[in-house]
Parts: C-alpha cells; structure tokens; sequence
C-alpha cells in the first residue's frame, strides 16, 4: 500500500511518499480503509521529534483518520500514529462508527480538533455566559471549532488571524471581534477589541512573546489554556505573579483525555450529534493527495491555510 513514511526526523522535507506492507491485524484489530487523515500541527512536530511524546522510526504519521471497514462501516479512529496511509488496523474498541449525516471529511476534520476544541472551552477554560474568551489561530480546525462551542456557552469570542481573510472567516463562525494576531502591541489589540478590558480566558497555542502579552491583558481570575508551543519558544512564570493576578495557567494535551473513557465518549456523542445536526461547521482547508503530504506541512507551518487540512490516499 501507499503511506507517509519518516526514515530520519526533521521538517517536510523527510516526508517520504512510498510503498510499505498491508497492515497484518492482530486478533483484536480490524482494517480500516482510509477515506481521509487529518493533519494537525502536532505532525509536524512528531516528524521532528520534539513532541511530548517520543517516535520512533520508521515513522508513518497521523493522529486521525475517517474510513470503512471491509464489512462496510462507516468509522472514524483516533491513533497514535499510522494514519498517513491507505490502510490502519486499529483497535476494534477504538473505532467510532459515524452517524448517516456525517461524512468522512468532516469526520476526519472534526473529531481530534472537535475534542479538542471541546475540553478547552468546557473542562479548562471553564468558560460561562458572559465571560471573554481569546482564541488563538481562530482560523484553523481548533480555532473555528472553538469560536464555534465558545459562543453556543454564550461567551464573547475574540478571535486572532493573521490576514484579513482568515479574520473575515472567523467572523463568520460567530466571532464577536478579531484581532491581527501579528499586531505590533498583541496586548493592547486585544484590550481595545474588549472595550478596553481585561480577557477572562485565553486558547493559547503559539508560545513566545504571544504568551508574554497575554499574560498581561488576563483578568483576575482568568484562566490561560495552553495546549500548543508552534514558535517552539517555551515560556516561564513566577508564582508571584499568578498570586498577586489570581491567575489560572493549564495545560492540555489530549493524550490524557483519550485515557479517559469516561469522558471521551460522552464527548464524541455530543460531537458528532451537533456537526450532524449542523450546529458546529466543519471547515475544511484543503484536501490534499496522500503524495503531497509535503506541500501540506509546509503550507499549514507557513500558516498560508484556514480550516482544517486533509490528505486523500486515493491520490
């Protein structure tokens, strides 16, 4: 079969279209045919290694896919990696089977972005009525899912783009005020688009001087979700400063959600029934052939997309 397959870490560049072995399932395993993997920025780390989790190689990734199983089931599975290639066989308990209104594009853009989007707004930011919320990359498959559940908790949602074309798609998902996320003074853009307050809950995936200037605009008892570093530039900060705030810093990462079943299934019932029932749109990016998971790495790391990339291995 055809798969995505990392001899030696590094960027897009090692991303290898090649010709690998059918997966030979185990006892508990089914093969799933893949419609559609996601891409996520987490990829793009593990192709590097300097994820939180560790790889190893030969690497295939790929965190999600859509697709159907010999018999004719229509699922979609979260993975630890594999996902970039025409076949996976997976876990028959991990296996999600998709409602009749649900397609594999939107399955595959929605479920791992969707849960995470999800357990931001809910279980870390904790957000309620009347509370504003920032949302980072709002123009991405985190980002447009969690201005979305962000505004149906009846929060105020400001959302950070880097163009206008992204800011106006984000405004289109309900955002109430958007901001360039490359503005010169990040803090002050922010406060002027929350008629000059403070913020009760950021998303926060960039890190660096991003981070810096959000701190500075979070209101006592605000909360700072982090669930991504893309600048790779890591942060510091003192306890002082969280006491003297009454500042909440969480992190998420969602590994230590899918160990929770508990949670998780509720939550991917939940998912699927409101992008079934088009409450929550799914945006899709660009759907890329399997042989050019390269372009979509540099694309999506160049931050030239909006909505949520896909590979197609049929091509």
């Amino acid at each position: 079969m055809k798969a995505i397959q990392i001899e030696e870490f590094g960027g897009p560049e090692v991303l290898q279209f090649t010709e690998v072995a059918d997966p030979n399932p185990k006892l508990s395993e089914i093969v799933v045919n893949v419609k559609r993997s996601g891409v996520n920025f987490a990829d793009t780390h593990a192709s590097r290694n300097d994820y939180l989790a560790e790889q190893t190689l030969p690497l295939i990734p790929g965190a999600e896919i859509s697709g159907q199983t010999n018999d004719g089931r229509r699922v979609a599975v979260l993975l630890g990696s594999g996902g970039y290639a025409e076949k996976v066989a997976v876990p028959q308990a991990q296996m999600i089977e998709l409602p009749a209104e649900v397609d594999y594009d939107q399955a595959a853009a929605g479920l791992l972005q969707g849960l995470t989007a999800m357990a931001l707004v809910h279980r870390c930011a904790r957000i309620e009525p009347g509370e504003t919320i920032v949302v980072e990359a709002a123009a991405g498959g985190t980002g447009t899912l969690a201005v979305q559940i962000a505004k149906r908790a009846g929060a105020k949602v400001i959302g950070l783009a880097s163009s206008e074309e992204k800011r106006e798609l984000v405004r289109g998902l309900g955002a109430d005020a958007c901001v360039d996320s490359r503005a010169e003074d990040l803090g002050e853009a922010i406060r002027e688009a929350n008629d000059g307050k403070r913020v009760d809950a950021f998303l926060h995936m960039s890190g660096g001087d991003a981070f810096d200037a959000e701190m500075g605009v979070l209101a006592p008892l605000g909360r700072m979700v982090v669930f991504g570093i893309a600048s790779r530039e890591q942060r510091q900060i003192s306890t002082a400063s969280l006491l003297r705030g009454s500042k909440s810093v969480i992190g998420f990462w969602l590994a230590h959600l899918l160990a929770r079943p508990d949670l998780l299934g509720p939550m991917i019932k939940d998912l699927f029934a409101a992008i079934a029932a088009g409450e929550l749109t799914v945006t899709i990016g660009e759907v890329y052939p399997l042989s050019e998971a390269k372009r979509a790495h540099e694309d999506l790391i160049a931050r030239r997309t909006s909505g949520k990339l896909l590979l197609d291995p049929s091509k």
